[in-house]
């Protein structure tokens, strides 16, 4: 599906990115051989966001969306966010087996857009869908290095990662390891 979709058909991969509170992000530093480098504690504690994500491989473009839990408003809020971004041809998207993305609220919304077909990953497979990847590089982008006093913080930081990727996309290609 990845390499050859169908004519007319974009292929997105969507997830969910675990819940992520306001703290402190440690970075890498340089310290001598042997030492490590010191890092205060922070257990947070300021409030949590949930990410939900819309990657298309063929262009790198994505998109995101911040929630205060995860649940089936916000997934359908993705959805419906999915259908004024790709208004053009048909959507397949790739999903992993999350309860949330088979609801009957769900179920109901797919009947309502027939342009958009749901593929469900088999269970314990994570690595095929392309979206892992790119949640590592939101990290390094939004969060590596940073303190975050409040959640409204943490979200303009997620939006600003999510824009500048958008603005230099990458697509990824899936492909065989040598």
């Amino acid at each position: 599906m990845y390499q050859s979709p169908p004519p007319n058909t974009t292929v997105l991969c969507l997830d969910e990115m675990g819940v992520i509170g306001a703290r402190t992000y440690p970075t890498t530093r340089l310290t001598p051989k042997g030492q490590r480098p010191p890092v205060a504690p922070d257990y947070g504690g300021r409030g949590y966001t949930w990410v939900f994500g819309a990657f298309e491989p063929a262009t790198g473009q994505v998109l995101t969306r911040t929630a205060h839990r995860r649940d089936t408003a916000a997934f359908l809020d993705l959805l419906d966010q999915l259908i004024h971004t790709w208004p053009v041809g048909d959507l397949v998207l790739i999903l992993d087996n999350l309860s949330i993305h088979k609801t009957l609220d769900v179920r109901l919304w797919a009947l309502a857009h027939p342009r958009v077909a749901f593929l469900f990953m088999p269970t314990y497979s994570p690595w095929l869908n392309l979206i892992e990847p790119w949640w590592k590089t939101l990290r390094a982008l939004a969060l590596k290095g940073r303190c975050f006093d409040e959640v409204a913080q943490l979200r303009s930081a997620l939006e600003l990662a999510t824009a500048y990727w958008n603005n230099h996309p990458k697509p990824y290609h899936w492909r065989k390891s040598a």
